[in-house]
Protein backbone atom coordinates (compact mmCIF):
# COMPACT_ATOMS: atom_id res chain seq x y z
CA UNK A 1 0.00 0.00 0.00
CA UNK A 2 1.08 3.18 -1.02
CA UNK A 3 2.41 5.19 2.58
CA UNK A 4 1.17 8.57 1.02
CA UNK A 5 -2.92 7.27 1.34
CA UNK A 6 -4.78 9.72 2.10
CA UNK A 7 -7.74 9.38 4.98
CA UNK A 8 -10.59 11.45 6.68
CA UNK A 9 -10.99 11.56 9.90
CA UNK A 10 -14.21 13.03 11.04
CA UNK A 11 -14.63 13.21 14.90
CA UNK A 12 -15.66 15.85 17.33
CA UNK A 13 -14.42 14.58 20.45
CA UNK A 14 -10.35 16.24 20.57
CA UNK A 15 -9.21 13.69 22.53
CA UNK A 16 -10.17 10.80 20.20
CA UNK A 17 -9.64 13.19 16.78
CA UNK A 18 -5.66 14.15 18.05
CA UNK A 19 -5.38 10.01 19.19
CA UNK A 20 -6.26 9.09 15.62
CA UNK A 21 -4.60 11.39 13.44
CA UNK A 22 -1.40 10.77 15.59
CA UNK A 23 -1.69 6.77 15.13
CA UNK A 24 -2.48 6.87 11.77
CA UNK A 25 0.23 9.64 10.84
CA UNK A 26 2.83 7.57 12.70
CA UNK A 27 1.83 4.38 10.09
CA UNK A 28 2.40 6.50 7.40
CA UNK A 29 -1.04 8.02 5.96
CA UNK A 30 -1.38 11.48 5.23
CA UNK A 31 -4.60 12.53 7.46
CA UNK A 32 -6.96 15.49 7.56
CA UNK A 33 -9.44 15.89 10.01
CA UNK A 34 -12.17 18.00 10.86
CA UNK A 35 -14.71 17.97 13.95
CA UNK A 36 -17.88 19.19 11.80
CA UNK A 37 -19.77 16.94 9.60
CA UNK A 38 -20.40 19.96 7.38
CA UNK A 39 -17.15 20.51 5.59
CA UNK A 40 -16.53 16.72 5.24
CA UNK A 41 -18.01 17.44 1.31
CA UNK A 42 -15.60 20.00 0.53
CA UNK A 43 -12.61 18.40 1.92
CA UNK A 44 -13.61 14.84 -0.05
CA UNK A 45 -14.34 16.73 -3.57
CA UNK A 46 -10.92 19.02 -3.06
CA UNK A 47 -8.72 16.27 -1.84
CA UNK A 48 -7.35 12.70 -2.91
CA UNK A 49 -9.45 11.03 0.27
CA UNK A 50 -9.75 7.66 -0.42
CA UNK A 51 -11.02 6.79 3.03
CA UNK A 52 -13.40 8.42 5.40
CA UNK A 53 -13.25 7.35 9.18
CA UNK A 54 -17.03 9.01 10.11
CA UNK A 55 -18.23 9.50 13.14
CA UNK A 56 -21.91 8.91 13.68
CA UNK A 57 -22.70 11.46 16.06
CA UNK A 58 -21.73 14.76 14.40
CA UNK A 59 -22.53 18.50 15.22
CA UNK A 60 -23.87 20.15 12.08
CA UNK A 61 -25.25 16.45 9.77
CA UNK A 62 -24.52 13.73 11.36
CA UNK A 63 -22.69 10.78 9.95
CA UNK A 64 -25.41 8.60 8.69
CA UNK A 65 -26.59 11.77 5.77
CA UNK A 66 -23.00 12.49 5.57
CA UNK A 67 -22.86 8.70 4.26
CA UNK A 68 -25.99 8.75 2.17
CA UNK A 69 -24.32 11.79 0.46
CA UNK A 70 -21.22 10.56 -0.11
CA UNK A 71 -22.23 7.63 -1.67
CA UNK A 72 -24.29 9.32 -4.39
CA UNK A 73 -20.88 11.02 -6.16
CA UNK A 74 -18.23 8.92 -4.82
CA UNK A 75 -16.90 5.53 -4.32
CA UNK A 76 -14.61 5.71 -1.71
CA UNK A 77 -13.73 3.82 2.01
CA UNK A 78 -16.50 4.76 4.68
CA UNK A 79 -16.24 3.49 7.79
CA UNK A 80 -18.42 4.29 10.39
CA UNK A 81 -17.83 4.85 14.32
CA UNK A 82 -20.05 4.92 16.76
CA UNK A 83 -19.59 5.00 20.53
CA UNK A 84 -23.37 2.99 20.76
CA UNK A 85 -23.58 -0.59 20.79
CA UNK A 86 -26.85 -1.09 19.48
CA UNK A 87 -26.98 -2.76 16.38
CA UNK A 88 -29.26 -0.31 14.96
CA UNK A 89 -27.04 1.77 14.24
CA UNK A 90 -24.38 -0.84 12.44
CA UNK A 91 -27.46 -1.50 10.16
CA UNK A 92 -28.66 1.89 9.48
CA UNK A 93 -24.90 2.45 8.81
CA UNK A 94 -24.59 0.36 6.52
CA UNK A 95 -27.66 0.42 4.32
CA UNK A 96 -26.77 3.89 4.11
CA UNK A 97 -23.96 2.93 2.14
CA UNK A 98 -21.16 2.74 4.92
CA UNK A 99 -18.08 -0.34 4.37
CA UNK A 100 -17.58 -1.08 7.41
CA UNK A 101 -18.41 0.41 11.00
CA UNK A 102 -16.27 0.26 14.18
CA UNK A 103 -17.88 0.53 17.93
CA UNK A 104 -16.20 2.80 20.69
CA UNK A 105 -14.08 1.75 22.52
CA UNK A 106 -11.97 -0.08 19.51
CA UNK A 107 -8.48 -1.78 19.32
CA UNK A 108 -6.37 1.20 17.32
CA UNK A 109 -4.94 -1.92 15.63
CA UNK A 110 -8.35 -3.18 14.24
CA UNK A 111 -9.32 -0.29 12.79
CA UNK A 112 -6.31 -0.10 11.07
CA UNK A 113 -6.63 -3.80 9.60
CA UNK A 114 -9.42 -2.71 8.34
CA UNK A 115 -8.81 0.60 7.06
CA UNK A 116 -5.98 -1.42 5.45
CA UNK A 117 -8.24 -4.09 3.85
CA UNK A 118 -10.41 -1.41 2.69
CA UNK A 119 -8.21 0.91 0.49
CA UNK A 120 -7.26 -2.15 -1.03
CA UNK A 121 -10.81 -3.26 -2.00
CA UNK A 122 -11.15 0.66 -3.04
CA UNK A 123 -7.70 0.25 -5.26
CA UNK A 124 -8.66 -3.30 -6.70
CA UNK A 125 -12.28 -1.61 -7.64
CA UNK A 126 -10.33 1.36 -9.99
CA UNK A 127 -8.12 -0.85 -11.15
CA UNK A 128 -10.48 -3.38 -12.87
CA UNK A 129 -12.00 0.13 -14.38
CA UNK A 130 -9.53 0.09 -16.99
CA UNK A 131 -10.78 -3.35 -17.90
CA UNK A 132 -13.16 -1.28 -19.50
CA UNK A 133 -16.12 -3.74 -19.74
CA UNK A 134 -19.43 -4.40 -18.55
CA UNK A 135 -21.89 -7.31 -17.48
CA UNK A 136 -25.09 -7.56 -18.12
CA UNK A 137 -27.99 -9.53 -16.54
CA UNK A 138 -31.72 -9.50 -16.81
CA UNK A 139 -31.42 -6.03 -18.82
CA UNK A 140 -29.36 -4.34 -16.27
CA UNK A 141 -25.97 -3.36 -17.11
CA UNK A 142 -22.94 -3.75 -14.27
CA UNK A 143 -20.02 -0.68 -15.34
CA UNK A 144 -16.89 -1.98 -14.06
CA UNK A 145 -15.51 1.18 -15.36
CA UNK A 146 -17.83 3.26 -12.88
CA UNK A 147 -18.91 0.69 -10.68
CA UNK A 148 -22.22 1.57 -11.59
CA UNK A 149 -25.37 -0.43 -12.09
CA UNK A 150 -28.04 0.83 -15.13
CA UNK A 151 -31.20 -0.09 -14.52
CA UNK A 152 -33.28 -1.65 -18.10
CA UNK A 153 -34.85 2.22 -18.15
CA UNK A 154 -31.15 3.22 -18.13
CA UNK A 155 -31.21 5.19 -14.78
CA UNK A 156 -27.75 4.88 -12.91
CA UNK A 157 -27.41 3.39 -9.55
CA UNK A 158 -24.14 4.03 -7.47
CA UNK A 159 -23.05 1.06 -5.40
CA UNK A 160 -21.17 0.62 -2.36
CA UNK A 161 -18.11 -1.11 -1.94
CA UNK A 162 -19.80 -3.58 -0.36
CA UNK A 163 -22.75 -4.19 -2.53
CA UNK A 164 -20.18 -4.01 -5.32
CA UNK A 165 -18.26 -7.06 -4.48
CA UNK A 166 -21.34 -8.82 -3.23
CA UNK A 167 -23.00 -8.45 -6.49
CA UNK A 168 -19.28 -9.37 -8.38
CA UNK A 169 -19.56 -12.59 -5.82
CA UNK A 170 -23.44 -13.55 -7.01
CA UNK A 171 -22.99 -13.16 -10.94
CA UNK A 172 -19.40 -14.98 -10.59
CA UNK A 173 -21.72 -18.39 -9.18
CA UNK A 174 -24.86 -17.29 -11.25
CA UNK A 175 -27.89 -20.47 -10.74
CA UNK A 176 -25.29 -21.52 -7.86
CA UNK A 177 -26.65 -21.24 -4.49
CA UNK A 178 -24.08 -19.67 -1.79
CA UNK A 179 -24.58 -19.42 1.84
CA UNK A 180 -23.46 -16.94 4.17
CA UNK A 181 -19.89 -17.65 4.78
CA UNK A 182 -18.95 -18.41 1.37
CA UNK A 183 -20.30 -14.82 0.11
CA UNK A 184 -19.03 -13.45 3.20
CA UNK A 185 -15.02 -14.69 2.48
CA UNK A 186 -15.74 -13.68 -1.21
CA UNK A 187 -16.11 -10.26 -0.09
CA UNK A 188 -14.11 -10.00 3.61
CA UNK A 189 -11.61 -10.95 5.89
CA UNK A 190 -14.00 -12.56 7.86
CA UNK A 191 -11.11 -12.76 10.93
CA UNK A 192 -12.33 -8.53 10.92
CA UNK A 193 -15.75 -8.93 10.45
CA UNK A 194 -17.42 -12.14 11.76
CA UNK A 195 -20.91 -10.80 11.57
CA UNK A 196 -23.18 -12.58 9.22
CA UNK A 197 -25.85 -10.11 9.46
CA UNK A 198 -24.01 -7.94 6.95
CA UNK A 199 -24.65 -9.93 4.12
CA UNK A 200 -28.37 -10.11 4.68
CA UNK A 201 -28.55 -6.50 5.05
CA UNK A 202 -26.25 -6.27 1.70
CA UNK A 203 -28.47 -8.31 0.25
CA UNK A 204 -31.81 -5.98 1.15
CA UNK A 205 -29.69 -2.96 -0.07
CA UNK A 206 -29.29 -4.80 -3.62
CA UNK A 207 -32.73 -5.66 -3.74
CA UNK A 208 -34.00 -2.35 -3.17
CA UNK A 209 -31.88 -1.12 -5.85
CA UNK A 210 -33.60 -3.72 -8.36
CA UNK A 211 -36.75 -2.96 -7.30
CA UNK A 212 -37.61 -5.60 -5.29
CA UNK A 213 -38.63 -6.90 -1.67
CA UNK A 214 -37.41 -10.09 0.05
CA UNK A 215 -41.23 -11.35 -0.20
CA UNK A 216 -41.05 -11.45 -4.28
CA UNK A 217 -37.54 -11.32 -5.10
CA UNK A 218 -36.16 -12.46 -8.21
CA UNK A 219 -33.30 -11.60 -8.99
CA UNK A 220 -31.61 -12.62 -5.84
CA UNK A 221 -33.75 -15.46 -4.51
CA UNK A 222 -33.56 -16.64 -0.97
CA UNK A 223 -33.12 -20.27 -0.55
CA UNK A 224 -34.42 -20.93 2.87
CA UNK A 225 -32.20 -22.72 5.27
CA UNK A 226 -29.32 -22.52 2.64
CA UNK A 227 -28.61 -19.54 1.73
CA UNK A 228 -29.05 -17.02 -1.74
CA UNK A 229 -29.38 -17.57 -5.33
CA UNK A 230 -28.43 -14.90 -7.97
CA UNK A 231 -30.89 -16.32 -10.55
CA UNK A 232 -30.57 -14.30 -14.00
CA UNK A 233 -27.80 -15.63 -17.09
CA UNK A 234 -25.07 -13.33 -17.32
CA UNK A 235 -23.33 -12.14 -20.56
Amino acid sequence: MNEAEHILIVEDEPITREQLVSYFEDEGFRVSSTDSGDEVQNIVKDSDVILVLLDIRLPGKDGLTLTRELRVTSDIGIILVTSKHDQIDRILGLESGADDYVTKPFDPRELLSRARNLIRRVHLQQLQRTSKHTRNFNGWRLDLNKRELTSPEEHPVQLSAGEYQLLLAFMEQAGEVMNRDQLMNRIRNREWFPDDRYIDVLVGQLRKKFGERASNAKIIATIHGTGYLFTPEVA
